[in-house]
């Protein structure tokens, strides 16, 4: 699959919709991302089951700062709408591919049970003590 131009417009749509989602964000300028590129590029292509974004953070600045983005290239994988990899840096091939097995094999069940259970603890802490009578 060949990769896909997101603009904060379609960023949201784009995870909703998509099981796996990868972003790469990047800037023409930047030498690591123009080196990363092909290499984003030709594994996209052996994962037809998986959507590879990316994000000009020059053309969308807003979309990278909504993002916490410091630094490029900045990689992103979300899996079932939750972000489950962000990291800054320039993968090789053998890197990145095993960067999306290693997505795929996510167990969400057990991802979705633990997001569940932190929530269900900090609305214990943020509820007020009953009353005592």
């Amino acid at each position: 699959m060949a990769t896909t131009n997101v603009t904060e417009a379609t960023f949201g749509q784009i995870v909703e919709e998509n099981p796996i989602v990868f972003v790469d964000f990047w800037a023409a300028w930047c030498g690591p991302c123009v080196g990363f590129a092909p290499v984003y590029e030709e594994v996209s292509g052996q994962h037809p089951d998986v959507v590879f974004a990316k994000v000009d953070t020059e053309a969308e600045q807003a979309l990278a700062a909504a993002a916490n983005i410091t630094s490029i290239p900045t990689l992103m994988a979300f899996r079932d709408r939750v972000l489950v990899y962000s990291e800054p840096g320039a993968l090789n091939k053998t890197q990145f591919t095993e960067l999306v097995e290693a997505v795929k094999a996510i167990d969400m069940g057990e991802v979705h049970a633990r997001i569940n259970a932190e929530e269900q603890a900090r609305q214990g802490v943020d509820r007020p003590a009953p009353a005592s009578e």
